[in-house]
This record gives C-alpha cells, sequence and structure tokens, in this order.
C-alpha cells in the first residue's frame, strides 16, 4: 500500500531543512523548530495540516519582522524545489496578507512560485482584493518564467482542486478572460494545461461562455486548438450538441440516429461491491459518409438517499467509415474509491453514442464490503 503523501513530511526532511535556513540565518534553532513542527497534534494533521503547521511554526523562529522573515526564504528557496516546499507560499499566505506587505508577498509569491507553486496562496489575496491581484495576474500572464505564467492562471481557476474555490469568478469570470487571451498560444505545454483547466472550470457554470470563446479561438492555431478541446471535455461528456458539431462528431438525434443498431450486456446480472464484470457492447453506423464517433458507457450509480448519478466512462473517440459495424469489452471495478463510494441496488448501465444514450441494461450490487470474507 502506498505511504499517505502527508508522509513527505517527517523528521529528517525537517532536520534538513532546518539546517539549510541555519546556513543564512545562525540563530535558527533547527531542534526546537522540528520539535515544535512534530507536537502532539502532528500525527493526526492530513497534508494540508502540515503543511500550515510548518507555516505556523516557521514564523516563531523566523525573524520577527515580516520582511526579514521574507528575506531569509528568498536566500534558500531555489534550494528548496519540489511538492514539499508548498509553505514557501503558504507563510506568505499566513503572514503577509496586511496592506503593508502587498510588494513583498507579491514578489515572494512570484519567486517561491517558480520552485514549488503559489497557486493555493494566492487565492486568499484574491478573495481579500480580486481587482487588485488580477492587475498581478495579468502582469504575471507576460512573465518570462513559465511557472509564473502558470500561476496567473492557475491561481484564478474557479473551481482549483485542493485550493479555495472563488465564487466571484463562478458568478463572473469575465476578469478571468484576459488573463487566458494572452495566455492561448503559450510556448509552455504546462502552462497551456493550466488554460485548459481553467476553461473547463468555467464551463461547468458558463457553458455558453466557453463555446463562443471556443468558436472564437479554434482554427487559429495548433496549441489554441488543443487548449479549447481539453477545455471543453466537461462539456464534450454532458453530449452539448453546439460543442460536438464544433469539434466534428456526426451529428445523432432521435429523428436521425447516427446508429442502425446497438447494444449493450454484462457477463452478470448481479455482483457484489469489489468484484467486477464484464461490460460488452455492439453497434453499427448508419450508412453514408464517414462519422467521428466517441462510444462510452454510462452507469446510473445508486446514491445514499436512493437517487441516482449518471458517470461516463469513455470507451473509444475515433471516426468510422459509414455501415462500419463496432464491437468492444470493457472490466469494470466495484470497488469503493475516495471520490465514489457504492450503494446496494439496481444500477441502469446505458451506452451513449455522441451524447445520446441508444442501448441500456441493469445489474444489481450487493452491498458485501470490499475484501469480506466469504465464509463467514
Amino acid at each position: 500500500m502506498a505511504e499517505p503523501l502527508k508522509g513527505i513530511y517527517h523528521k529528517a526532511f525537517l532536520l534538513n531543512f532546518g539546517e539549510t535556513v541555519k546556513a543564512v540565518y545562525d540563530t535558527f534553532d533547527v531542534h526546537s523548530f522540528v520539535q515544535a513542527v512534530m507536537d502532539e497534534k502532528w500525527e493526526g494533521l492530513e497534508l494540508k495540516g502540515r503543511t500550515r503547521q510548518i507555516s505556523n511554526v516557521l514564523g516563531v523562529y523566523l525573524p520577527g519582522s515580516y520582511e526579514a522573515a521574507i528575506e531569509v526564504l528568498l536566500n534558500i528557496y531555489e534550494k528548496c524545489k519540489g511538492f514539499p516546499y508548498l509553505f514557501f507560499p503558504d507563510f506568505v499566505e499566513v503572514y503577509g496578507q496586511e496592506d503593508k506587505h502587498w510588494a513583498t508577498s507579491m514578489n515572494a509569491l512570484e519567486k517561491f512560485t517558480q520552485s514549488s507553486s503559489a497557486e493555493f496562496a494566492v487565492r486568499s489575496f484574491l478573495i481579500r482584493e480580486p481587482e487588485r491581484v488580477m492587475e498581478q495576474m495579468r502582469a504575471w500572464s507576460k512573465h518570462p518564467n513559465e511557472h509564473v505564467r502558470r500561476l496567473a492562471s492557475e491561481g484564478c481557476r474557479p473551481r482549483l482542486p485542493w485550493g479555495q474555490a472563488l465564487p466571484l469568478f463562478k458568478q463572473n469570470p469575465d476578469p478571468v478572460l484576459p488573463v487566458l487571451e494572452q495566455l492561448k498560444e503559450d510556448p509552455s505545454l504546462y502552462v497551456r494545461k493550466s488554460v485548459a483547466n481553467n476553461l473547463n472550470d468555467i464551463a461547468k457554470d458558463h457553458p455558453s461562455l466557453v463555446l463562443e470563446l471556443a468558436r472564437r479561438w479554434k482554427g487559429q492555431n495548433a496549441d489554441t486548438d488543443w487548449i479549447v478541446r481539453h477545455g471543453c471535455r466537461t462539456l464534450i461528456r454532458q453530449g452539448s450538441p453546439e460543442i460536438l458539431a464544433l469539434f466534428g462528431y456526426a451529428d445523432s438525434t432521435e429523428a436521425s440516429s447516427l446508429t442502425v443498431q446497438s447494444s449493450i450486456t454484462t457477463d452478470k446480472a448481479r455482483v457484489s461491491k469489489g468484484e467486477s464484470c464484464e461490460i460488452s457492447y455492439e453497434l453499427e453506423i448508419r450508412e453514408g459518409e464517414a462519422a467521428r464517433i466517441r462510444i462510452e458507457y454510462g452507469i446510473y450509480f445508486v446514491k445514499s438517499k436512493g437517487k441516482t448519478s449518471r458517470k461516463l466512462f469513455l470507451l473509444s473517440d475515433k471516426t468510422v467509415p459509414g455501415g462500419s459495424q463496432l464491437k468492444g469489452k470493457r472490466t469494470h471495478q466495484w470497488s469503493d474509491l475516495t471520490t465514489r463510494r457504492h450503494y446496494p441496488g439496481m444500477h441502469k448501465l446505458t451506452l451513449v453514442i455522441n451524447g445520446q444514450e441508444v442501448a441500456h441494461t441493469e445489474i444489481y450490487l450487493d452491498d458485501v464490503p470490499d475484501n469480506a470474507d466469504s465464509s463467514v
């Protein structure tokens, strides 16, 4: 079993970091710092809690002046690279919110993001002063360093995973758009992925805005086309007819079905939680021109209160000749995940072609715990 991510923070790591600090700030008490970090609460803290714990304790052991403390960290940040050092920008979030620290904090985030990432820390500043921070984001979007340019996009994503949501931008993403416009042809894939993810966030609340932007951006630059396609992935999964048409998927409606015949079956009528089943599908595409098709299967998962919610799983995305007969199989695992818990009951499975459900079947899920002893 993989070690929890919070395990990146251990005593040896903290001692090594402390010695790095002491090399530029000789009064730094390494052992007292480590002892204070790894207090009685430490073992119960998860990753974000441990990051914040380190930041809080650093504020006690670094110079009392915020500017002087930041100067110490600026002297060592280039030696402290990677995900574990998220507490550098987190320190700025914890101690640098006052208006008198603005220039120091923005400069520190710009530097620290080049060694770790300031996408989480900047969000508290954004929530407090959105106009001022978005002006900074627009400046960062033109920075020569790709990590800083990525911060300009990633930091203002409305729905950043693990980060604070930005309700203001969920309601009105207009302030974000100039940053994305600046970065839509960025030479760095690292940056372009962030732009696409930002667009995908916006699409969940403002699909028509993203559709309009996609139409305007598409076809002007190959890198931008990749951003548009990746940024519209949620709308594609939702089967939005306008989006599907924009990306060349064949039209499929009840009046003009893309499929002549189709079926979806499972090798079991009943399955226990923790087991798997094999899903098979067959379909025949209508005669005529070649068609771009997106084949998915959907499962209407039973929720805790008995309602159902559909989740789609991609099977294939390709262009096929008219009249093609296609079939395939996929093993589906019915184990609980951190993002999905399974509940007993009848589950509907559907075959989805270009956003349209064309066939269905059912399977019953028994409520047997994963790894249950069958002999009991």
